[in-house]
């Protein structure tokens, strides 16, 4: 521990991201990237984008881009935010709008950048206990708070809740903040974005990361009442006024509008989870009820640590938590069909 670190570092824990292999020939079923590439549209964008204005700085606050977002979903410029992912608009949101004198209220298994944020803007936080079966109860969210943050569909579970049960906490709680983080919520959950309209008090969290491939452009965005985005702004514009580049906003204007290649894409892995979860409950995992681009799974006979490491001599790599009530789970990327297939064969092997 350096003498020269500050008491806000030597007490962080930082957030450990899902490995990046190196080696090749993997199949890769860690870290929730699509398996498809991005829209051929974007590919072009990008590369028309490559100009020598590239020595210019790029539109500070990303105009064309909050201009397609609105117009795609149904909401104005003064309703949405841009940032580095839907991760940098995340530690936005902690220090603009979650930091109060009460604790902020997220459930105990879930993103794990959340408590992390919370030690680097020193914000108390409390952790609600999901249920049994991993569900997210929202009446024990019916204490004071700070604000709310949740998933949903939630990581690492894959389990979402409805819009009527997220329209019930904000009613519960109209004084608070309630932010729904939907970074999953294109393979089959139901976006929160039209209750914005009616509640000033919830924020919407996307990113283009995962159904629409983008995950090596970085790229998010907000949606909430403008006074909640003015608040992101103020802490955007203190920190890094120019957070998108030209390239990642060509790109990501491309993504919303090549519409078919997004739908293509994500119904072939709401196609391959569903058969993906019928082999492995064949093979005799508990498979927890996902709407995400993965599965939660555990098997009641062999080791989920174990079984990890045993895929990986089968070149196969998935994500695995050290952490209490999920040590026995393993997280599955729902790959290709031709990925699913390898894993299950695999799978099939390391059981029997």
């Amino acid at each position: 521990m350096s003498e020269f670190w500050s008491n806000v570092v030597k007490t962080l824990t930082p957030y450990v991201p899902g490995e990046q292999p190196k080696l090749t020939n993997l199949v890769k079923l860690n870290t929730n990237e699509n398996p498809y590439g991005a829209s051929p549209r974007v590919l072009k964008a990008i590369r028309e984008a490559v100009d020598e204005d590239l020595r210019l700085y790029p539109d500070p606050n990303a105009e064309a881009l909050k201009e397609a977002i609105a117009e795609h979903y149904d909401v104005t410029t003064i309703n949405v935010f841009v940032g580095n992912g839907s991760d940098e608009i995340l530690a936005h949101v902690f220090l603009a709008l979650l930091k109060h004198d009460q604790p902020v209220l997220f459930p105990d298994i879930t993103y794990s950048f959340y408590p992390v944020y919370c030690g680097l803007y020193e914000i108390a936080f409390q952790t609600v206990p999901l249920a049994e079966d991993f569900s997210l109860r929202v009446a024990d969210y019916s204490q004071p708070n700070g604000g709310i943050i949740f998933p949903n569909p939630n990581a690492p579970t894959g389990r979402a809740i409805s819009l009527a049960e997220i329209e019930e906490l904000l009613q519960m709680h109209p004084h608070r903040v309630i932010v729904v983080d939907e970074a999953y919520v294109d393979f089959g959950g139901e976006s929160a974005i039209p209750l914005t309209h009616r509640y000033p008090n919830l924020l919407v969290v996307h990113t283009f990361s995962k159904s629409r491939s983008l995950a090596g452009l970085r790229v998010g965005f907000a949606i909430g009442h403008s006074d909640l985005i003015e608040a992101l702004e103020r802490v955007k514009n203190s920190f890094n006024s120019y957070p998108l580049d030209k390239l990642a906003m060509a790109g990501a204007i491309a993504a919303l509008d090549d519409k078919a290649h997004f739908e293509r894409t994500r119904k072939a892995i709401m196609h391959a989870r569903e058969n993906l979860i019928t082999a492995l409950e064949s093979l005799g995992f508990e498979v927890l009820p996902s709407v995400a681009n993965f599965v939660f799974v555990r098997h009641p006979e062999h080791d989920a640590e174990k079984s990890a490491l045993a895929l990986r001599r089968h070149g196969i790599v998935v994500r695995h938590f050290k952490l209490p009530r999920i040590e026995q789970f393993l997280r599955i990327t729902i790959g290709t069909d031709d990925q699913c297939a390898i894993l299950v064969k695999a799978l099939r092997e390391i059981v029997a």
